[in-house]
């Protein structure tokens, strides 16, 4: 008889490697798997151009410069933090975030329950306070610089009460400028974020509370403000990114060197990457990465707290 010739045997170790090969060829031409092949070019995006700078600017901040990479620890941070001009950046950028964030959201709110209590023209005002986002940043600051130049319109119509004239733009009043900028720009959207939460609060309890005598304000304080709460973390969530990003109309009115009340954080690292500062750019980028994950996780802790029960 001819001796047939066996398979070589194989290891348990090998037939679990084939075993996973096969597991995940399945799994390749199944249908659990063409969400996650939808997302990988995306993960790839985000991983090459956030993830992987993100851990090179923690590099950078850590070392003296890109060609000696002597690590020297949180030199080039206490550098930063003790720089004249980081620090009225920071302060400024702080100010105008606290006055014009909170105003972003508690206007837009009011603007919102206004259109929602049904008074005439209602997609005439929606449409109205929507026109700011199709107008295209240049012309916004064009208008803006005709409106609050030294010789600008504003300032002759105040000369009409006997007001002495104002350069908006090169005094202490700029700020007022910009949060009137960052107001007329962004109010649109925020209201008709609160529209859409408004419209899904539950009628019934509405209803019931006000068949129990309920007044305005406490329908709106013990009923609606609980359910707009989510609502409230995110408008105030992109109002505080967008406050960061004011930048470029700030830039275009006044150009790189404003005057010293609308110097902001922005300015300070546009500066710094023209001089080629790496170390100082670094750091001050992971400062601000840091201040802004504190803040927004305090809000997210506030939201938990007051809203917690109305998830239950």
């Amino acid at each position: 008889m001819k001796n047939k010739l066996k398979p070589p045997k194989t290891s348990g170790s090998a037939k679990v490697k084939e075993k996973k090969k096969r597991n995940f060829k399945k799994f390749l031409t199944s249908d659990a798997a063409f969400p996650y092949l939808c997302l990988l070019p995306s993960l790839v995006g985000v991983m090459i151009f956030f993830i992987v700078p993100f851990f090179v600017i923690i590099f950078y901040s850590m070392v003296d410069n890109p060609i000696n990479k002597e690590f020297v620890f949180l030199d080039n941070y206490i550098s930063v933090i003790k720089n004249t001009a980081f620090k009225r950046a920071a302060l400024n950028t702080l100010t105008f975030s606290m006055i014009s964030v909170p105003l972003a959201v508690v206007l837009s709110m009011l603007l919102a329950m206004l259109l929602d209590s049904k008074i005439p023209f209602v997609s005439q005002f929606r449409t109205s306070f929507l026109c700011p986002m199709m107008v295209p940043v240049a012309s916004i600051v064009l208008i803006w610089q005709v409106i609050f130049h030294y010789n600008g319109a504003l300032n002759d119509f105040l000369s009409n009460f006997g007001i002495e004239k104002i350069d908006w733009l090169k005094s202490t009043k700029g700020q007022i400028v910009i949060v009137v900028l960052f107001l007329w720009k962004n109010l649109g959207y925020n209201m008709i974020l609160f529209l859409s939460a408004l419209n899904n609060i539950p009628k019934d309890i509405i209803e019931v509370a006000t068949l129990e005598g309920a007044g305005g304000f406490y329908k709106f304080f013990r009923i609606k403000l609980r359910y707009l709460s989510p609502t409230i973390l995110f408008v105030g969530i992109l109002s505080l990114i967008n406050s960061f990003k004011v930048f470029r109309e700030i830039y275009l009115l006044t150009g790189d060197y404003p005057f010293d009340s609308l110097y902001m954080l922005q300015h300070f690292m546009n500066n710094t990457f023209r001089n080629i500062d790496y170390q100082k750019l670094s750091s001050a980028a992971i400062l601000m990465a840091i201040v802004m994950v504190i803040i927004i996780g305090a809000l997210f802790i506030a939201e938990n707290k007051f809203g917690e029960d109305v998830e239950d």
